[in-house]
């Protein structure tokens, strides 16, 4: 038989596992705080983040009551200047609808440039005042997200004036070198129109057709539908 353990021995490993057991347990309150720790900063991280998402959502919001503000402000000044065109077989007026997919420039030159340009058609109806602002518009600005509608005012106001044939200019450029532009119906059917009141009218036959064939679900297709009735 064995002898037993020396005393000294046993209460050497008992001090042994309780050193352990200590150890074991600074962990576990190191690690606690650590846990508490970390969920202090997440919880501040996502306060952070709400405030942002709060102030980009109010920000959105600002930004979108302005473009609507400008789509609502652009529409006016379209019917009111297309109340002033008449054609001399019929009253033509612009029945363009919004466009969802309108551009806006983020230059506020430019847009205070375009803006006060149509200004004076809205408010002011100082049409021929408004014809050189347009031009110089364009010079200024000659890749601008408004250019087809400038060259677009510009045929109209040009028309209202009688200048048939600086209008067919400006229509002209719309039709054929803005091919998204929401105007160019319009600026097709009064090209047709101002072509065949100025004796083209195998041109104004072919403007009006192509007209029908790529916009035969708007009014302007209609109108020239009518026309070529005529």
């Amino acid at each position: 038989m064995a002898a037993p353990a020396p005393v000294s021995e046993a209460a050497s490993s008992q001090s042994s596992i309780e050193k352990r057991l200590a150890s074991l347990e600074n962990m576990m309150q190191s690690r606690n705080f650590l846990q508490v720790e970390l969920q202090q900063q997440l919880n501040l991280l996502q306060d952070e983040v709400s405030q942002i998402r709060g102030v980009t959502e109010e920000q959105s919001y600002k930004l979108e009551k302005v473009l609507q503000r400008q789509r609502e402000l652009y529409q006016e000044i379209e019917n009111r200047v297309s109340q002033a065109y008449t054609q001399p077989a019929a009253p033509v007026a612009d029945q363009a609808q919004p466009n969802d997919a309108q551009t806006y420039s983020s230059d506020l030159s430019e847009n205070e440039a375009y803006e006060r340009a149509v200004a004076l058609i809205m408010k002011d109806k100082r049409y021929d005042q408004a014809i050189p602002e347009f031009q110089t518009f364009l010079t200024t600005y000659p890749n601008s997200v408004y250019a087809s509608n400038a060259h677009y005012w510009l045929g109209q106001l040009l028309t209202i004036k009688n200048d048939g044939v600086k209008a067919v200019e400006h229509f002209k450029v719309v039709v054929n070198e803005f091919p998204n532009s929401n105007k160019r119906p319009d600026a097709m059917l009064k090209l047709g129109t101002l072509l065949q009141d100025q004796g083209s009218a195998e041109q104004a036959q072919k403007i009006l057709s192509d007209l029908i064939n790529q916009y035969p679900s708007t009014t302007a297709a209609k109108l020239a539908t009518d026309r070529l009735g005529n």
